[in-house]
């Protein structure tokens, strides 16, 4: 899962937001400088990662990416869920979508001195290109797409061919996340929220 739905699935918890958000920027035994409750942000967004990596319609989905990205697959996906659920008209509107995002920057930008650096300068631009918004849009996928080729060391692809796949595969896609999304707010709520 990307940004947008690690967001979505902290269920408007502020620390549980700041710890979803940061996890893949905190190494090792770093995760003990924060205070529980962002603790168990990371340890949910971790928990997301790998419920979502082991899902059957997950592997389904990674196997249209694969051809043209390899070991990079599980990365698109993660930004083409984040793209479906934009535009889930269950969960957002593109006003509440819009509010939603703004809320999590603000979340962030209250928590930023906590944040790791390199999540600082990230988030500047997230903020500033509004990211979890621009999920909706195809040309804010495909500018995520290239921001991933720009910094894969080992994918000799341009953004080109991901998104290809994405607007050949559309529907199969978004079937791929229709069927895996309901489980995963099940899982995090069963799991996280409750306890």
């Amino acid at each position: 899962m990307n940004y947008l739905a690690h967001a979505y699935l902290s269920f408007h918890h502020p620390a549980l937001i700041v710890g979803n958000m940061i996890a893949d920027f905190v190494k090792g035994n770093q995760w003990q400088q924060y205070e529980e409750s962002i603790q168990h942000g990371i340890r949910m967004h971790r928990a997301i990662d790998t419920f979502t990596d082991q899902h059957p319609a997950t592997l389904a989905a990674r196997e249209y990416f694969q051809p043209s990205c390899g070991r990079y697959s599980a990365v698109f996906i993660d930004i083409v869920y984040d793209h479906f659920l934009a535009t889930d008209k269950t969960i957002f509107t593109d006003s509440s979508l819009a509010d939603f995002s703004q809320q999590v920057y603000q979340v962030l930008q209250n928590h930023h001195n906590s944040l790791p650096p390199l999540f600082q300068q990230m988030f500047h631009y997230m903020n500033a290109q509004n990211w979890l918004y621009n999920y909706r849009q195809k040309e804010g996928i495909y500018k995520s797409f290239n921001g991933i080729v720009r910094r894969a060391k080992y994918l000799e692809v341009t953004a080109d061919a991901p998104f290809a796949v994405l607007e050949n595969n559309y529907d199969e896609l978004a079937a791929h996340y229709r069927a895996f999304f309901p489980e995963i707010i099940t899982y995090v709520k069963d799991t996280f929220i409750s306890t």
